[in-house]
Formats: structure tokens, C-alpha cells, sequence
């Protein structure tokens, strides 16, 4: 069966007649005979009474007819949205961490939302998402990365800043003065809430502070900051977190940093498109805006 085929469907029962189906969707009359005996053949039954004045949905028509209209009315729209000649009302694509665009680019974007633009986002990772927007699937990605390769243009967005955590419970039991910059050998013993099994975010800080890998495998693996926080607080070990992502529980004691290097390990990150897509009015707006809320995050 093919969608096609449908679509002639829904044109007919609302002009009533072959001819004006033909005419509204450019086809000719014979073409829109020969699309609605092919989908009454699929399903083995008439859809249409064919009389000198038109064609009426038969019982069985009627109901497919109520069951598909939305359907096909959301995909016509989608398919408008997507794949206009014009991009003027074409939702803005935009990716980026999930924790990221729920913290701090959800609150941003609001008031475009409220002025009437259309955004779709997509959540990931760095390399799944920058793929992404290099085929046009997307239009803007905020990565945790620093985008490499032709056709992609980056800006610097803001730093996150990484902290070593645990909860008030967890830092209690470490020997007080036994945790050193130079010497991270009593944090072997605690529980590791990771983010992935590479420990993307603990290594970099183990390599940044400590000058060594992270001392075991481990404990948890949870692809999600919000869910590695809950973790810690709960006291089920300790971890290394992006600051602006705990700033509340940071402030009500919750969780503790159970070390405050004297330079603390950050990450930048980036604001990508793909070349020369700035020339659209509205995702240059919407670029502007994020790079300048951006300042105000950390």
C-alpha cells in the first residue's frame, strides 16, 4: 500500500468527486481511479459509492476516513515544515546534551517560543549530534566538544567548570587532610558514579588535577548528569560534575566538593552551524541570543 494512495483517498471524500481530488492534488482523473482501485484492492473492500454526481465514502470508507485524517494531516504538515522550497517556516533544529538543554537552553529560548518560532531538539552526544548537523538534519548544536572538519562553523559558548563531589555523609568518612592534589589514593576506596564507562568527565579531571587516570572501574553508569547527581546525594559514592548542573545543591550543602584545586578543571563549549546557514534571519537571531546568554550561565 502506498501513502500516496491515501492521500488520493482523503482528497476524495472531502471534494466528493474524483475530478476535484484530481484537481486539488494535480493528478489526472484517470490517475486518481486507478491510485483508489489499488488501495480497495489492498483492502478488499469498496471505499467509495461512484454515482453520476460524485463518489460518497462507503461504512467502511467513512471509518478509515476518521481514523487517518489527523494522521495525514500531521505528516502533510511535517513534510511542509521540513522540506519547504523556503526555510521562513521551517521549525530551527537545534541539539545538544540533555542536561545542558534542560538547565540553560530551554530557559534561554523561551521567549523566541513565545514570539512564535518554531524549534525542534534533538538530545545526544557531541559526535551523533555534529553528524547531524553536517547532513542538515540540524541546524544548531551546542557541543561538548570543539567541532573538527570542513563545512562547520563554531563558536565558543561558555566554560563549565568540573568539581570533585560527594555527599556531606561520604566526605565525613575521608581522614581529614588525607586528600591531596598530589596523592587521590583514599578516593580508591569510594564508590565512582560515572556517565559512561569511558569516564569522559572523571578522566579529564583525574588528568587535569591529579596527573594520573582514575583509580578504579566504575561503580554506576548512569548517561545522564541529572541521575549521576541524585547518586551522589544519595550517598551511593562520589563524582566529578559540571558546577552550573548541582549549583543548588552546591549552595544547600547537599553535596560537598571534597577538593578545590586552585585551578579548577573546565571544558568549553561550542556553538556550531554549518557553514554560511548564518545568512537565515531567524537562526542568526537565535545564534546571537544564545551566545549572549551565554555569558550569564557561569
Amino acid at each position: 500500500m502506498q501513502l500516496g494512495w491515501l492521500q488520493t483517498f482523503i482528497a476524495v471524500c472531502h471534494t466528493g468527486s474524483f475530478t476535484k481530488a484530481a484537481r486539488q492534488l494535480g493528478l489526472t482523473q484517470p490517475a486518481v481511479t486507478q491510485q483508489i482501485r489499488g488501495l480497495e484492492s489492498e483492502l478488499g473492500k469498496p471505499l467509495f459509492h461512484r454515482t453520476p454526481q460524485g463518489a460518497t465514502p462507503t461504512a467502511e470508507g467513512k471509518a478509515l476516513a476518521h481514523e487517518i485524517e489527523a494522521s495525514m494531516a500531521a505528516i502533510n504538515a511535517a513534510v511542509s515544515r521540513h522540506f519547504d522550497d523556503t526555510t521562513e517556516h521551517r521549525p530551527i533544529r537545534l541539539g545538544g546534551p540533555a542536561e545542558l538543554v534542560t538547565a540553560r537552553i530551554v530557559p534561554s529560548i523561551s521567549e523566541f517560543v513565545i514570539g512564535g518560532l518554531d524549534i525542534r531538539i534533538s538530545l545526544g552526544e557531541a559526535t551523533g549530534l555534529l553528524e547531524d548537523l553536517r547532513s542538515g538534519h540540524l541546524d544548531l548544536v551546542v557541543s561538548t566538544v570543539r567541532p573538527q572538519g570542513p563545512g562547520v562553523d563554531f563558536t565558543p559558548l561558555t566554560d563549565e567548570e568540573f568539581a570533585l563531589l560527594a555527599s556531606p555523609q561520604v566526605a565525613a568518612g575521608i581522614p581529614a587532610d588525607a586528600l591531596q592534589a598530589d596523592d587521590p589514593r583514599v578516593l580508591a576506596k569510594l564508590p565512582m558514579i560515572a556517565y559512561a564507562e569511558t569516564l569522559p568527565i572523571i578522566r579529564r579531571y583525574w588528568r587535569a588535577v591529579f596527573d594520573a587516570p582514575p583509580p578504579s572501574p566504575p561503580a554506576v553508569v548512569v548517561p545522564d548528569l541529572r541521575a549521576v547527581i541524585a547518586a551522589v546525594t544519595s550517598s551511593a559514592g562520589i563524582s566529578v560534575l559540571p558546577t552550573y548542573l548541582c549549583a543548588a545543591e552546591l549552595a544547600s550543602g547537599t553535596l560537598v566538593p571534597l577538593l578545590e584545586p586552585e585551578i579548577p578543571p573546565i571544558n568549553t563549549l561550542y556553538l556550531a552551524t554549518r557553514s554560511g546557514t548564518l545568512l537565515e534571519p531567524r537562526l542568526a537571531r537565535l545564534h546571537e541570543h544564545l551566545v549572549r546568554d551565554a555569558r550569564e550561565w557561569t
